[in-house]
């Protein structure tokens, strides 16, 4: 992000503001506020009428931290940025389906929030809290967050003139291009943010158009310049950094779709760990529903509560920061404490060095011990707190992991190793968190490449050859069949970035892939990619052929077949034309010309007998 050190806005209340293009971005601009007496009450939406009662409700309660800090001096004011995401639901009065005419609905809202803690002794409570929240169909972290970062406090200065200032200038933006570096103007200042790629963002069974087969091969990005999955923007490092160690564990739990409960003192600190695990899987897209920021008061919460005793629990990635949800959501098979609680707050502040739930180490550096070497006191403590287990968070935060899952990639060591200590300055380690995350992220993303690389055939795009016809049908994908590949792969192996990182029992990890909740949407929607591309080579192959050469050196049946094949290829572009597709018009006219030149070289009798169709008669006038 590029900001001006002397940012300032023009508030006058007549700026110009386009809804249309607004809504490009966001669903609406609201402010939130707590009451004594209502609760949580929304006093502006942007623009109104765009949310259900039942949304309206969700968003409210979503949108403050589970109780006021006390740890803030008295008359103080306390600045927190978090987010959610939260299912959509409810019908819009008088409506009775989900969709407005000509609307397309998405399945979740992201919220992203700024929230203000005013701590003043005269007032009932002792404070008041109000928030103002951007909603998104989108989740556009690296764009949303520093855009908070402006209009939070401008809120707070100006008022209500603070959204219709944001708004007017986001009324000039372009629409979104995912996956690439957007300059967007705010004031005098321009935010440069990097959106996510395109086949990391929801999908509703439609490719869409900037969707290539390139940007999902399972080929290691030469690029890394630009994000390849959500939340390129996380402090990997800074959240994860008392359980270094342990992240190639999170990392197969969420490759295969296991339940995580993440639990953190702050919604900001629950949220930055959801975001830096899901953004380790990149490129992987992610189907596991992932809340950054969940709260008793999610209607989805009462699901989960319900599970009895052995049930399975659903695969979800939940951010929490509410102790209770240790004893309600007892079947969650993973739990997962980070963070780090302010000082003075109601928690008692985790030691230096952090525990876990199994046994670890930390790379030299950090003041870690050797990875090699534990202590018989650190022997012990691993063992008290794995028999005590999470219900132990509730007297003594610590950053710690417990699950039964025995991981199958090791801990790379030669990456933590190359980790930089910033020491104690907050400036420096700012700037080692950029590197250190970079590092961590790089690993990550050749890690999970690697990995779905076996499944690249799958995957491959058969190409017209040289001298065949473009106007038949391309032959089909390669069939997938689990067994097969399984077998496969067992007598190929995993490669050597894949054999030096895993252990001897590595075609486990793609069996619990493939029955897992990210494998068949992630699957299925590449091979819908790698059919589009084919379809788009095929077609213009089609366009850059000359007919006349194909049919002088083919039988009187092939001719016959190439005809109706290139009736079926013009019907449908005719179709694809009154959808306005582009060069759809111009195709089917050279497909038009194509399909004439064939029918003249028929025999008088052929021709007749085609003829008799009506509708085929009219194409060939």
């Amino acid at each position: 992000m590029s900001r001006s050190p002397s940012f300032t806005a023009r508030t006058e209340s007549n700026a110009f503001v386009d809804p249309e293009s607004v809504q490009k971005w966001i669903v609406a601009f609201c402010i939130i506020r707590f009451d004594l007496e209502q609760g949580q009450l929304i006093e502006e939406c942007y623009p109104p009428g765009c949310l259900t009662p039942e949304e309206e409700l969700d968003i409210a309660f979503s949108s403050f931290p589970d109780s006021v800090s006390q740890h803030h001096n008295r008359s103080s004011i306390h600045d927190s940025m978090f987010f959610f995401r939260t299912q959509r639901r409810g019908n819009f009065p008088g409506e009775k389906t989900h969709k407005k005419p000509n609307e397309s609905r998405s399945k979740y809202l992201y919220g992203f929030v700024f929230n203000r803690q005013r701590h003043d002794e005269r007032l009932k409570r002792g404070g008041e809290q109000k928030s103002v929240v951007i909603l998104s169909r989108s989740p556009y972290s690296s764009l949303f967050k520093p855009l908070l970062q402006i209009m939070g406090p401008l809120y707070f200065d100006v008022g209500r003139k603070a959204i219709d200032y944001i708004a007017g200038s986001m009324s000039t933006w372009s629409s979104p291009l995912p996956g690439q570096l957007m300059e967007l103007p705010i004031g005098n200042a321009t935010l440069k943010v990097n959106l996510p790629p395109v086949h990391s963002l929801s999908f509703d069974g439609e490719v869409a158009f900037e969707e290539s087969a390139s940007s999902m091969a399972p080929l290691l990005p030469t690029n890394q310049s630009i994000p390849h999955g959500l939340f390129h923007d996380s402090d990997v490092f800074g959240i994860f950094r008392g359980l270094l160690l342990q992240l190639w564990l999170l990392w197969e739990l969420l490759l295969i779709g296991e339940p995580i409960l993440i639990i953190a003192p702050t919604p900001p600190q629950c949220c930055e760990a959801v975001a830096s695990l899901i953004s380790l899987a990149a490129p992987l897209f992610i189907s596991v529903d992932f809340r950054p920021y969940f709260t008793i008061h999610d209607p989805y919460f009462a699901r989960l509560n319900s599970l009895q005793e052995g049930e399975t629990f659903p695969p979800i990635l939940l951010g929490v920061t509410n102790l209770f949800f240790l004893k309600s959501l007892r079947n969650v098979p993973h739990i997962v404490s980070v963070g780090s609680p302010a000082p003075n707050s109601g928690r008692v502040g985790f030691s230096s060095r952090a525990s876990t739930g199994r046994l670890s180490g930390r790379p030299e550096g950090f003041n870690f011990p050797n990875l090699k070497k534990f202590s018989p006191s650190n022997l012990l403590s691993a063992v008290k707190l794995r028999r005590d287990g999470p219900l132990c968070l509730m007297t003594e935060h610590k950053e710690a992991i417990w699950s039964s899952y025995m991981p199958i990639t090791k801990p790379d060591t030669s990456i933590l190793n190359r980790l930089v200590d910033a020491g104690l300055s907050p400036r420096v380690e700012e700037s080692m968190s950029v590197v250190n995350n970079e590092i961590l992220r790089r690993h990550f993303l050749e890690l999970t490449t690697n990995f779905l690389a076996p499944f690249g055939p799958y995957f491959r795009v058969n190409t017209p050859s040289v001298g065949s016809s473009p106007f038949l049908d391309p032959p089909p994908l390669t069939a997938f069949d689990g067994d097969e590949f399984l077998a496969s792969l067992s007598t190929r192996g995993p490669g050597k970035f894949l054999s030096k990182r895993m252990r001897s029992n590595w075609l486990d990890l793609y069996r619990r892939f493939m029955k897992g909740h990210n494998f068949k949407p992630w699957f299925q929607r590449k091979r819908a990619v790698a059919e589009q591309e084919q379809h788009r080579l095929w077609r213009q192959a089609r366009m850059h052929a000359d007919i006349r050469e194909f049919i002088s050196r083919s039988s009187e049946l092939e001719i016959v077949e190439k005809f109706h094949a290139i009736e079926r290829h013009l019907l449908f572009e005719m179709q694809q034309s009154e959808k306005s597709v582009d060069n759809s018009e111009a195709t089917w006219h050279k497909l038009k010309g194509d399909l004439q030149v064939v029918f003249n070289v028929l025999p008088k009798d052929m021709q007749h007998l085609l003829l008799m169709n009506p509708e085929r008669a009219t194409l060939l006038q």
